[in-house]
């Protein structure tokens, strides 16, 4: 395991980079391969597919073999925004605003809300509301986690902000912070056992994410989505496995492989992401994930700690 303290040697900041790397990167890669089977129910991607294991485009949006969808291209919105000005959330909204502006493909309606408030008032952060609950903001965390690695209470003030974006609701906001939370354990080596922990500890002040017996619902209803993630990341053993399982239970697949891929980047590293899954992607994207990857933690608490070699 990874320490934190004030110094770490070259080799284990270039594990943590690595798995920074597995978590943006397997992000794209669960959003690629769940986006085939968004809003099927599990019967009906066994009629047509057995089990999807392979990243094949189509959909309800007609995709291209290995193209994304908003779940990636917002988080990249605020991974660019992370490594060019470090925190700025009104930065991050005008990258919404300028993605939004362009027609993306699919954009999910809170966060279209949320956009469109942005554009015509100029705020970074709408009020309350009952309605958002929904998973838009936690599908895009993982670059504020990557760029708060070593310090749990930025991770949780600029999640949650990020967040409110779009999203206003305490569930959002949780989801935000606790996939936060294991992506910062999973990329500095902790074990399952602490991953497991820190889920149980959420469930004990959000009850409404306990998963077992699982549900099997997989909308996007942040609760539904965390129930799913948290299912299959503890009930399976790789990288691979985490998200066939997951995007198989179809609902919002885009979003629980986004989520899942992230969480399970983090944990398992970049050896055990599928060689073939990652050639679907575009060469272009894979690039970019690398250079933001390395950029957000070498920005970091952690990576602002270490030694400046001479």
């Amino acid at each position: 395991m990874l320490s934190t303290g004030a110094s770490t040697s070259p080799a284990a900041l270039a594990d943590v980079r690595g798995r920074a790397y597995a978590t943006l990167l397997g992000s794209a890669l669960g959003d690629a391969l769940g986006a085939t089977v968004e809003f099927c129910t599990p019967s009906e991607i066994r009629a047509q597919y057995g089990v999807l294991r392979k990243i094949v485009g189509g959909g309800w949006l007609k995709l291209k073999p290995g193209e994304v969808t908003d779940d990636t291209q917002m988080s990249l919105c605020i991974a660019r925004s992370l490594a060019s000005v470090d925190w700025s959330p009104t930065d991050i909204a005008e990258r919404f605003a300028a993605w939004f502006k362009g027609w993306p493909i699919d954009v999910g309606n809170t966060c279209r809300r949320g956009i469109a408030r942005y554009i015509n008032h100029g705020t970074v952060a709408g009020p309350f509301n009952e309605g958002d609950a929904g998973n838009g903001a936690a599908m895009r965390v993982a670059p504020v986690a990557l760029a708060t690695l070593a310090d749990g209470c930025l991770l949780e003030c600029r999640a949650v902000e990020q967040g409110r974006i779009t999203h206003n609701h305490p569930l959002s906001d949780a989801a935000c912070v606790l996939i936060g939370r294991l992506i910062h354990m999973g990329c500095t080596g902790q074990s399952l056992e602490r991953l497991r922990g820190e889920i149980e500890d959420t469930i004990v002040r959000f009850p409404s994410f306990r998963f077992s017996p699982y549900r099997g619902l997989a909308t996007a209803y942040v609760v539904d989505t965390m129930q799913t993630v948290l299912h299959h990341f503890l009930s399976t053993h790789s990288f691979e496995e985490c998200l066939v399982a997951t995007v198989n239970q179809g609902g919002d697949a885009d979003t629980t492989g986004a989520i899942a891929g992230a969480i399970a980047g983090a944990f398992y590293g970049p050896a055990q992401l599928p060689e073939h899954w990652v050639r679907k992607l575009a060469p272009t994207l894979v690039k970019e994930i690398q250079e933001l990857s390395g950029h957000l933690v070498a920005r970091s608490p952690l990576g602002l700690s270490q030694p400046v070699m001479m």
